[in-house]
C-alpha cells in the first residue's frame, strides 16, 4: 500500500510542479514576446499545393501578426526544469526527494531527449518566421531532421531495449523484427505533420492534454512509474499553457511546441507497446483521433484537387473548415476537446483490457 502512494505521488506531484511552473514563467516570457514584436511581420499563409490560402488568410491573416509565437517554450522549459530540478533535488536531498525523481535511463531518457531536440529544432523554424522577409527553415530540413532523430531512436529501441514486436489488442504479439524502425519513422512523419493542429487558439493545448494523459495511465498500469511520471510533467506543463493559449490567446505554441510533442507521442506510443506488455502502438490512431483527422483531412484535400480538380474542404485541415462554413473558432475548438477527450478514453479503456 505504501509503494502505491509513493508511486501516485511520483506521478502528480512533478505535474503540479510544472504547472505552477508554466504559470510563472508565462509573465516572464510574454513580456519578451511582446517586447520583441515575435510575431510575423506579414500575415497569411500558402495552400498545401502551394498557392495563396485565401479562405485561410480572411480567418487568421490579422490575428498572425499581432500575436507572439513561440508559446510553446513554456511547455519544454518547464518539463525540463521539473524533470532535472527534482533529480538535482533528489541527488542533495535523497530523503526528502528520492521518491519523486523520475529522471531513469529507462523511462525518462528518450521521451525527454527526443522533446528537446524537436523543441529546438522548432524553435529555429520559429525563429526564422518571424523575420522581415518571412523566411523558415526549409522543410525538406525539418523532415531530414525528424527522419534521422527517428531512425536513431527506432534502432534504440530495437538494438538496445530489444523491441521487436507489435502488442495486438485482444491477440497475440506481431513479430516485425528490424522493421520496428522504419515502422517508428513512419509514424514520427505521420505525427509531425498533424502539429498543423495548433491553428486555432486553445486548440492543440486542449488536445495533447487527453493524449499525453492516456499514455500515463497505461504507463502507470504497466508499472511503468517513470514513463507515467514525465507524461504527467507533460500533461501539467500544457495545462500552464492552455491556461494563457484560451482564446483570446496571449501567444500561439507554434513549432517549438507541437513538434516536440508530436515526436514525443510516438516514443510514448512505443514505450507503452511491448517493451511494456502493451499495445501502445495499436491504440494511437484512437487516443490520437484528432491528430489523425487532422493530417488525413490535409491528404484528402491535396488529393481530391488532383484527381477532381476541386477542393473536398473549404479549408484543411479540418479544423479550419468548419470555421470557414460558419461555426464559430470557440465552438470548434471546444467540440474538438470532447471528441479529443472521449477517443482518449477508450484508446485507454482497450488497452487495458
Amino acid at each position: 500500500m505504501e509503494a502505491e502512494v509513493v508511486n501516485v505521488l511520483k506521478v502528480f506531484v512533478p505535474s503540479l510542479v510544472a504547472f505552477f511552473i508554466g504559470m510563472a514563467l508565462t509573465p516572464v516570457l510574454t513580456h519578451y514576446l511582446y517586447k520583441y514584436k515575435a510575431w510575423k511581420k506579414e500575415g497569411g499563409k500558402y495552400a498545401l499545393d502551394g498557392g495563396v490560402a485565401h479562405e485561410f488568410n480572411k480567418l487568421h491573416a490579422e490575428g498572425e501578426v499581432k500575436t507572439p509565437r513561440m508559446g510553446g517554450i513554456i511547455i519544454w522549459v518547464s518539463i525540463l526544469i521539473t524533470t532535472l530540478g527534482i533529480a538535482l533535488l533528489a541527488e542533495q536531498f535523497p530523503y526528502f526527494f528520492e521518491n519523486l525523481d523520475f529522471f531513469s535511463r529507462s523511462g525518462t531518457w528518450i521521451p525527454l531527449a527526443t522533446l528537446m531536440v524537436g523543441s529546438l529544432v522548432g524553435l529555429m523554424d520559429d525563429l526564422y518566421d518571424i523575420l522581415p522577409k518571412r523566411s523558415t527553415l526549409k522543410l525538406r530540413y525539418r523532415l531530414a531532421i525528424v527522419v534521422l532523430l527517428s531512425l536513431f531512436i527506432g534502432w534504440w529501441f530495437y538494438e538496445k531495449l530489444g523491441v521487436a514486436e507489435i502488442g495486438i489488442p485482444f491477440a497475440d504479439p506481431l513479430f516485425v523484427g528490424w522493421l520496428i524502425i522504419p515502422l517508428f519513422i513512419l509514424v514520427s512523419l505521420a505525427l509531425y505533420a498533424s502539429g498543423v493542429i495548433d491553428g486555432i487558439d486553445g486548440l492543440s493545448g486542449g488536445v495533447f492534454i487527453p493524449i499525453f494523459a492516456s499514455y500515463g495511465i497505461i504507463a502507470f498500469s504497466q508499472g511503468q512509474v517513470d514513463v507515467a511520471a514525465f507524461s504527467a510533467t507533460t500533461v501539467g506543463a500544457l495545462l500552464a499553457f492552455l491556461w494563457f493559449n484560451i482564446p483570446p490567446a496571449r501567444f500561439y505554441m507554434t513549432d517549438t511546441g507541437t513538434m516536440g510533442l508530436t515526436l514525443t507521442i510516438a516514443v510514448l506510443a512505443f514505450m507503452t507497446d511491448s517493451l511494456g506488455g502493451g499495445v501502445g502502438i495499436a491504440v494511437l490512431p484512437i487516443i490520437g483521433g484528432i491528430l489523425v483527422v487532422t493530417v488525413l483531412s490535409n491528404i484528402l484535400q491535396v488529393l481530391s484537387k488532383k484527381v477532381r480538380g476541386k477542393k473536398l474542404f473549404k479549408i484543411a485541415p479540418l479544423h479550419h473548415h468548419f470555421e470557414a462554413i460558419g461555426w464559430p473558432s470557440y465552438k470548434v475548438v471546444m467540440r474538438f476537446w470532447v471528441i479529443g477527450a472521449v477517443l482518449a478514453i477508450i484508446g485507454t479503456v482497450i488497452a487495458l483490457i
